[in-house]
């Protein structure tokens, strides 16, 4: 990459926004409503000296509120960023500081390895030295070798949701030191994953991000402090040349694409990592502040907050909205993602005075969207303002994170009383919240834990948080968690309290897998991972949020529970209905109790089971128990053909591998019950019967 001695500036285009590559030259284009003046400042990698700068003459320059120029001679691989001048007038909303370099809302990869956030937030205090600069990208530079998104329309199997640096990083992973931590070290654990049995893999935020956005001396971890909505997190990747962030995040696509696993990603965009009025000047509150953010009508210098970390953006107004959908569809376009999980989503539904709108834009847009026909698009139903939409958020395809089906399954495990009634609501796919015509089960992504809350693991050894690494007296986390230690606090040698955890996990494991819907868990479930009761980790970058690799060998029982219980549920037609159940056309479902078509509804029962039929396979039955009570239950089992009989399947009380045999097991021929473990899960399928000799 070369920046030209003698630079001479053209007019430019307006569209596209952003730097965009053409024949002989490199076109860059930004919106700004209020800016007085624009500097496009270029660098070559590792200087911090601008190589040059360029002033845009507001008469060739500017197309209304559209900013442009055409740079002959550039290439990918140019770095570079903007100075804009304009009114400081916050009690206006208008921020401008010419002091700052600022970055292209549409930078497609990012290099910060000079970034200091504490010299973005001193206002007047130039940082050219220290900014986060734009790296000029050509996106079609790749050879996808026929690759393309896969676009399944949420109809894929188990999401796994993944954090690409903790799934690889820890010293045990195997994986050479420059691998970890990485997108290429997510390839080398594609085989993992695929014995598994995982669909899709749910990566927390991988745009750019301010890793420094986190309490003194920790780093922001998880990811959800975004500076550009279109570029990979460079930290991510073992390629630090000029693009080579982007080419990696490519090649784990391409990878992941290939053993047939959905890639969605954790978006956020309610807000940035700008923050709230003594945040740092990054990007969007330099170039239009007024535009990009909600400012509160009574004060315009102070930030609305419905995402609870300072600003929310302005999701609804023009420019905004086409900010998102650019990015959506650059991400899918040339970067072949399959599909999008939006972090506090009912941001989105607000409108410019912040207030719920019934049929918001932005979603609609995202909704009916083209470029984004058959990509999966999934919504976090609520904001930290309160806004909770869970079965009525907007939009005709919208799925969303069931919060009621994780507290729901949580309080029924733990033994809770009048949850029975609320289980059978949740089994079935949420009728209740999500039974519109328009709608279908797999709208409903079933979740028992998320990054934020105890993992599994935790939620069964637990009573209590222990936030106390987080550096904020424990204060930081929910205290509601319904969560429970069997006994003992945390780590235990107590045989009879492990052998408790081990099957409440596996129950849990069954529920959310048995249930009609989206299943989805958390990277190292599977295997027990512990984060020693954190349930807030977002700046644990150690051993406490990474996958630990050794517990793949100490626990194989449940990773191997898991497997053998996914490859039931996708060889089960019932999982494959796209309706309903009890709906027409969809399986038909009897409840049951310990008595054949006799469900217990009241307040202190502790034990369901459903039996589901299917008119096109008269046949094909399936029946499970739940018995979250603390003794032993007899079931009594519905009456079949006498041409079949029950056959078990699974049974989360046996230990392994018994727990899920490879083939169901027949029960004898007079059966007529089933004695249910305590605090475990039984599940029986109609086999025909052998002919006896």
């Amino acid at each position: 990459m070369t920046i030209p001695p003698s630079i001479n500036p053209e007019p430019g285009t307006p569209a596209p926004l952003g730097a965009t590559t053409r024949t002989g030259g490199v076109n860059f284009s930004l919106y700004s409503h209020d800016a007085e003046s624009v500097e496009l400042v270029l660098f070559k990698p590792g200087e911090t000296d601008a190589a040059a700068t360029i002033p845009l003459d507001s008469s060739r320059h500017r197309t209304d509120n559209y900013w442009h120029v055409f740079i002959p001679g550039l290439a990918a691989g140019t770095q570079y960023g903007y100075r804009i001048a304009g009114p400081n007038r916050p009690d206006q909303g208008l921020r401008f500081d010419s002091s700052k370099l600022l970055l292209d809302p549409y930078a497609r990869e990012v290099v910060d390895d000079r970034y200091q956030r504490g010299l973005a937030a001193r206002p007047d205090t130039p940082n050219t030295a220290a900014a986060m600069l734009g790296v000029v990208t050509d996106p079609d530079a790749y050879d996808w070798e026929g690759d393309r998104p896969l676009r399944r329309s949420g109809r894929g199997g188990a999401i796994y949701e993944l954090h690409v640096r903790g799934f690889t990083n820890h010293p045990n992973s195997g994986l050479p030191v420059p691998l970890r931590g990485t997108y290429a070290g997510v390839i080398e654990k594609i085989p993992y994953l695929r014995k598994l049995g995982i669909d899709a893999v749910e990566l927390l935020p991988v745009f750019q991000f301010d890793r420094q956005s986190a309490p003194a001396g920790r780093p922001n971890y998880w990811g959800y402090e975004p500076v550009a909505f279109f570029a990979p997190h460079r930290a991510y990747s073992s390629n630090q040349q000029p693009t080579g962030a982007v080419d990696e995040f490519r090649d784990m696509i391409k990878a992941l694409h290939r053993a047939d696993i959905e890639v969605i990603l954790d978006v956020v965009y309610n807000h940035t990592a700008e923050d709230g009025v003594n945040g740092p000047t990054l990007s969007m509150r330099g170039i239009d502040n007024r535009t990009y953010y909600l400012l509160d009508p009574q004060d315009p210098s102070r930030y609305v907050d419905d995402s609870g970390v300072g600003n929310t953006l302005n999701t609804n107004h023009t420019i905004v909205r086409r900010l998102i959908l650019d990015s959506l569809r650059y991400w899918v376009e040339h970067m072949h993602v399959d599909g999008f999980r939006f972090d506090l989503a009912s941001v989105l539904s607000r409108g410019q005075d912040n207030e719920p709108l019934a049929d918001p834009p932005i979603l609609w847009d995202i909704d009916t969207d083209p470029v984004l026909a058959g990509t999966e698009i999934i919504a976090e139903p609520w904001d930290a303002a309160g806004l909770y939409q869970v079965g009525s958020f907007a939009g005709d395809r919208w799925a969303v994170w069931n919060g009621r089906f994780r507290d729901t399954v949580r309080r029924f495990v733990k033994g809770e009383n009048g949850t029975v009634r609320d289980l059978a609501d949740a089994l079935s796919g949420s009728p209740n919240i999500f039974g519109d015509p328009r709608r279908d089960p797999m709208r409903s992504v079933t979740f028992v834990d998320a990054h934020d809350g105890f993992t599994l693991n935790d939620l069964v050894s637990y009573d209590h948080k222990h936030n106390e690494a987080n550096g904020e007296d424990n204060r930081d986390g929910t205290d509601q968690n319904d969560s429970w230690n069997g006994g003992t606090e945390g780590p235990t040698d107590d045989p009879a309290i492990e052998a408790l955890r081990e099957r409440q996990l596996r129950s849990l494991f069954a529920i959310l897998l048995l249930a009609q819907g989206r299943p989805m868990f958390v990277m190292g479930d599977e295997v027990r991972r512990t984060q020693h009761g954190n349930n807030n980790a977002y700046s644990q970058d150690n051993e406490l949020s990474w996958f630990d690799w050794d517990l793949v060998e100490r626990n194989p029982e449940l990773s191997d529970f898991v497997a053998r219980l996914l490859r039931f549920r996708r060889s089960s037609p019932f999982y494959r209905d796209e309706r309903f159940w009890a709906h027409p056309g969809g399986a038909d479902i009897t409840w049951h109790g310990i008595q054949a078509d006799s469900p217990d509804w009241g307040d202190t029962s502790h034990s369901l089971a459903f039996e589901l039929t299917h008119a096109d396979e008269p046949d094909t039955r399936l029946y499970v128990a739940f018995n979250a009570y603390w003794e032993p239950l007899e079931f009594e089992l519905p009456r079949l053909p006498a041409t079949h009989c029950w056959a078990l399947a699974a049974d989360t009380a046996a230990p392994a591998p018994d727990d899920v045999p490879a083939v169901p097991r027949p029960l004898s021929d007079n059966t007529v019950s089933v004695v249910v473990g305590p605090r475990s899960v039984s599940v029986l399928a109609a086999v025909e019967r052998q002919p006896t000799e």
